[in-house]
């Protein structure tokens, strides 16, 4: 697989994540680091945060291990400023506000969010119609827990579309997408986007999304 390259620094590289694309190694397939490496003819590339296999978008990857290291860092004290997109069939709550809870293990693989605050994950959200029975959500993790956002969407009684983990209902893909990125390397702000380039209804309201997140 070729990995279309958003942005390039001397440290560090910007890729676009397909959806269904594991940032680990799979059973069967070569890790996204090892296929990027080669694409790059470097000897290695570093993950420095994940995204799931289900979810499309911007992923940060590391050209050697000083930077590797400080954008870790960067991502793990919340120093990263992340907004991604989701679509979903089934009104929320409500339309905007903070999501906020501790995080389980639940069945299958799933999490579930519970009302307890230990250690919680932090979302916050606003909505708006896309089309007739079909909603964009724009969210905002404050925290970066392991199915932190697709847990939220579920608890605001709208699952994301396609999510069958999460009983959203049947689509061509997940539709959620890591949209933005926001951060300080080195005394430099960079700031990083890509709409998603996969899913039906992501290319069918492209203008759409476009309009409410340009307005």
């Amino acid at each position: 697989m070729h990995f279309k390259i958003i942005f390039q620094h001397a440290d560090f590289l910007v890729i676009y994540k397909p959806h269904g694309v594991s940032v680990h190694k799979d059973e069967q397939d070569t890790g996204l680091t090892t296929q990027l490496a080669e694409q790059l003819s470097v000897p290695q590339i570093w993950l420095v945060h994940r995204l799931d296999k289900v979810t499309s978008g911007l992923l940060i990857l590391a050209k050697n291990a000083t930077a590797a290291a400080e954008l870790s860092r960067a991502f793990a004290e919340h120093k990263v400023k992340k907004t991604y997109l989701a679509l979903s069939n089934q009104k929320p709550k409500k339309k905007q506000g903070w999501i906020k809870g501790d995080m389980q293990k639940a069945r299958r693989g799933a999490w579930k969010l519970v009302k307890t605050s230990e250690n919680p994950a932090i979302t916050y959200f606003n909505t708006q119609s896309l089309a007739p029975n079909l909603r964009l959500f724009v969210l905002h993790p404050h925290t970066g827990k392991t199915h932190q956002l697709r847990v939220a969407m579920k608890s605001l009684g709208s699952p994301i579309l396609g999510d069958a983990l999460y009983s959203g209902h049947e689509s061509d893909r997940t539709y959620l997408h890591a949209y933005r990125l926001q951060f300080c390397y080195q005394g430099e702000d960079f700031d990083i986007q890509a709409m998603p380039e996969a899913g039906e209804l992501f290319l069918t309201y492209k203008q759409d999304l476009s309009n409410i997140l340009f307005k």
